[in-house]
């Protein structure tokens, strides 16, 4: 999953980029609202990470200008703007949760993944296809009920898939969940992942859309004693 990032302090910002990676996040850390709402305009993200009191432009004029492009990806407001009413304001701005500072770690990873699981459709917390069994909040992963062990970059391939099922996403919207703006991109890092997780996983999970890209099926097919 690829995530923007807007927040100026750099301390904070240091130690959420390190925290959000090792979750096998992509991450773009922007420092002010003008950035941020470039960034907006010209990639695509799956979650905005948004503080409010940033440089050049507030961070809820940066939010309503999304909204006002239709633009539906979840917003997590991360701000120590504390009273009720900037609370109310930034929920009825179009946020989708609302976290002050200091928030707790954890907290914020199970808000950020609740926000990608309800923007994809889905309240429960466990995918499941025949044999395999995935639970995105531990990257937990069965087959045959046995663990099986995956790469961070196969699991960056692997979430994106499992979180919409049914829709099929091309290798450059894989590639978009597997790298940031500065990351090299290799030609054929998605057919790689691809490779290594039919391998673990079984053929039939990752279905191959041939000429357009890849899919998982979005009927949860009950388990065979």
């Amino acid at each position: 999953m690829r995530l923007l990032l807007l927040e100026d302090d750099p301390m904070i910002g240091e130690s959420l980029l390190d925290l959000l990676r090792a979750e096998n996040y992509a991450v773009d850390w922007v420092k002010d609202g003008d950035m941020a709402d470039t960034a907006l305009r010209t990639a695509e993200y799956d979650l905005v990470l948004l503080d409010l009191g940033v440089p050049r432009r507030d961070g809820l004029d940066v939010l309503r200008a999304l909204r006002a492009r239709r633009q539906r990806m979840p917003v997590l407001i991360a701000t120590a703007r504390d009273s009720v009413r900037q609370r109310i304001e930034g929920l009825d701005a179009g946020a989708d949760d609302y976290v002050l500072k200091p928030y707790d770690m954890d907290e914020l990873l199970a808000r950020i993944r609740a926000l990608l699981r309800r923007a994809a459709g889905r309240a429960e917390p466990v995918y499941e296809h025949g044999t395999v069994s995935i639970r995105p909040a531990t990257r937990e992963v069965m087959v045959d009920g046995r663990p099986v062990v995956l790469s961070a970059r196969e699991w960056a391939v692997l979430e994106p898939l499992i979180a919409r099922p049914g829709m099929i996403l091309s290798r450059s919207q894989l590639e978009e969940k597997l790298y940031g703006w500065k990351d090299e991109i290799s030609s054929n890092a998605v057919e790689v992942y691809i490779h290594g997780l039919r391998r673990k996983l079984g053929t039939d999970l990752i279905r191959n859309v041939r000429g357009v890209g890849y899919m998982v099926p979005r009927e949860q097919e009950p388990r065979h004693p």
